[in-house]
């Protein structure tokens, strides 16, 4: 019997092949393999897509991510508040920057940032909070921003789950800026690492170009210490062709998604969630199997489920103060409830845009030998 994969990046590639094989002749013939018209090009059509003016184009998310907050000034002495419910990466890109990671909870229906949690941690040493727009839906961040209205916080939205997904019509960075991963399974994926920065604030966008490529925008030019981090020309002829079916392969993935909640209905699973407002385009549709605070039995159904085929996953399986990476931060096993109730117990199923409707059902017809 076929498997059936937790993405199919093959099927996505066979939509793409013949645009990606020129515009990689096209970058060979003119050696334009850093920077060059294609990437430009990319980061025009992104930031179009994305509502915002700027984009800059970088090696991967996490780098996304740090540079986004170094250009806001955040370094050693500064907090930065962010969900303990996340890849261990937005903690990551906090630390490189230099900053304490300070973590919370997340809301228990969504799993996104608890915004209740994320303002009571705030002090005067606190320069960013990072919402996590987790799974292909947004963070609240309007309630965020009225909550740090005033202070000298700024937001710094972690984007890297949901490209072209939306919250009341705006998308992630529209109101300031946000950092993306076009890691090869994201909605719109490289054939390699790659990531951007969107902004709507120029200097903003200036500044996270300045500090990915060494300090400063011209050869021998270090205004800054930076980094090398930057979109190779490759990657921008494989994301411009993506980016043009990415909206319908959104709206793909939407379908696949009405189609699990319905023939999830009445299983011993809680089904995902989505924050009102919210126009999801479900990067992962992780359900909950409910256990006793272990995660033997969500093991087990996963296990069961590998064996006849279907490619589900685990996400996060451990909160951010568990690992062995972030324990110095002190934060003991309790400290967060929520995260920690629900990471043994989520299951992600097989979504992609060209997953067939005999493919879910076959998913969920093993989800249910599993669960017995």
């Amino acid at each position: 019997m076929t498997s059936i994969p937790l993405v199919d990046l093959a099927a996505a590639h066979a939509e793409v092949a013949e645009e990606v094989e020129a515009g990689f002749k096209r970058i060979i013939a003119d050696t334009a393999f850093i920077g060059g018209a294609e990437v430009t090009a990319f980061e025009q059509e992104y930031a179009a897509f994305s509502g915002v003016p700027h984009c800059v184009g970088v090696a991967n998310g996490t780098d996304a991510l740090e540079l986004a907050l170094r250009a806001l000034g955040v370094g050693p002495g500064t907090e930065v508040v962010l969900p303990a419910n996340t890849f261990i990466a937005t903690a990551e890109a906090v630390a490189r920057a230099g900053a304490r990671v300070v973590l919370v909870d997340c809301d228990p229906g969504t799993y996104l940032l608890d915004v209740d949690a994320a303002l009571a941690a705030i002090t005067p040493a606190t320069r960013a909070v990072v919402p996590v727009h987790l799974y292909g839906q947004l963070a609240p961040v309007e309630r965020l921003r009225a909550g740090l209205a005033g202070r000298d916080v700024a937001i710094v939205e972690d984007a890297a789950q949901c490209q072209g997904a939306t919250r009341h019509g705006r998308g992630a960075g529209v109101d300031g800026i946000a950092a993306t991963s076009f890691y090869p399974g994201k909605n719109l994926g490289a054939y390699g690492d790659a990531g951007a920065v969107v902004a709507t604030d120029a200097e903003l966008a200036t500044a996270v170009r300045t500090l990915g490529s060494h300090g400063g925008l011209k050869k021998y030019t270090h205004d800054v210490i930076g980094v090398n981090s930057r979109l190779d020309g490759l990657q921008a002829v494989v994301l411009r062709a993506k980016l043009m079916r990415l909206a319908g392969w959104n709206a793909l993935r939407r379908t696949a998604a009405a189609r699990y909640d319905a023939l999830l209905a009445g299983l011993d699973v809680v089904r995902p969630t989505t924050l009102p407002g919210n126009e999801h385009v479900w990067h992962i549709y992780c359900v909950r199997i409910p256990g006793d605070g272990s995660p033997g039995r969500r093991d087990e159904v996963l296990a069961r489920l590998n064996a006849a085929g279907v490619g589900a996953a685990v996400h996060y399986p451990v909160p951010v103060h568990l690992t062995g990476a972030f324990a110095g931060l002190g934060y003991a096993a309790g400290a967060f409830p929520v995260t920690e109730r629900i990471a043994p117990e989520l299951l992600s199923l097989p979504i992609y845009p060209q997953i067939t409707a005999e493919q879910q059902e076959r998913v969920v017809e093993s989800l249910v030998a599993a669960l017995r």
